[in-house]
């Protein structure tokens, strides 16, 4: 008898490649707040610190030139994700330009062809820089901000005496409100730090002297320079200084330590001296 051969089939699993996984933004990274970002991108690269420098450019009448901004900064490269729609540069750059202007911002510069573009925001005292810059054809484009202020500079009471020990003088940086001697908070603990220097050396005296840049007249820059240094003086009076241990006096534009045609420069010669007596 022939018996008909029973075959079994086992069926092997079938494997089904799973989808590529999307990509997604840098753990940790976000949108700056003053731009919505484009649809179809990932944040690829993301940057940020409390105190920074980024050069923009800025149309000038003869060519264009660098402009030095610093206070915090944000780098956002931004790359299209696979499948989106690819805009182009110009309208990157455009989209930028419209949500800078609807809250009262203005172009700096603009690169021809409208790959890239300096934009500018001043909101009272509050200054904000940007650069959008679009390239690859438009499958990667990043955004640089820049919020301009100044680092709070803190220089120890001790550091200060080495420096009237070593040269007889020292220059701070004390922040002052626009075209006004009132100072400014973030620089009530350098004032403290002077202070402190004058209780833990009781034969030490001091002339506060005041400086400006050459923005303005140089009576109206003299007059400014001498109410500023007379607020320091008058500030470490109110912490108990003895006011016969100090002096002031204002120089305005008069002893300029950089070059008053740059930003940079400009913001040195704007300094309170102390010089020892």
């Amino acid at each position: 008898m022939r018996l008909n051969a029973i075959v079994f089939c086992i069926a092997a699993p079938v494997l089904i490649a799973a989808p590529p996984k999307e990509k997604v933004d840098k753990p940790g990274s976000q949108d700056h707040a003053l731009f919505t970002r484009m649809p179809g991108f990932i944040i690829d690269r993301y940057k940020t610190s409390d105190f920074d420098r980024e050069e923009f450019t800025v149309k000038n009448v003869k060519k264009d030139e660098k402009r030095a901004v610093e206070g915090k900064k944000t780098f956002i490269d931004y790359k299209l994700s696979k499948g989106a729609n690819m805009p182009s540069p110009v309208e990157v750059v455009r989209n930028h330009v419209q949500a800078i202007k609807k809250v009262g911002g203005e172009v700096m510069w603009e690169k021809q062809g409208g790959t890239a573009v300096t934009l500018r925001l001043k909101k009272g005292s509050a200054e904000t820089w940007a650069y959008i810059y679009a390239y690859g054809g438009c499958k990667s484009y990043n955004v640089a901000v820049v919020e301009k202020g100044q680092m709070e500079q803190k220089i120890s009471s001790s550091a200060i005496l080495d420096a009237l020990n070593k040269d007889g003088f020292i220059a701070l940086d004390i922040h002052f409100d626009t075209a006004k001697a009132t100072i400014k908070a973030d620089s009530t603990a350098q004032v403290d730090e002077i202070a402190s220097l004058l209780k833990a050396n009781s034969k030490l005296k001091l002339s506060v002297e005041g400086h400006t840049d050459n923005t303005g007249t140089p009576e109206g820059n003299r007059k400014l320079s001498d109410e500023r240094a007379k607020a320091v003086k008058a500030a470490l009076v109110a912490k108990g200084i003895e006011a016969g241990r100090l002096q002031s006096k204002g120089f305005g534009q008069d002893k300029p330590v950089a070059d008053n045609r740059t930003e940079e420069g400009r913001a040195k010669n704007r300094r309170v001296e102390l010089v020892k007596l």
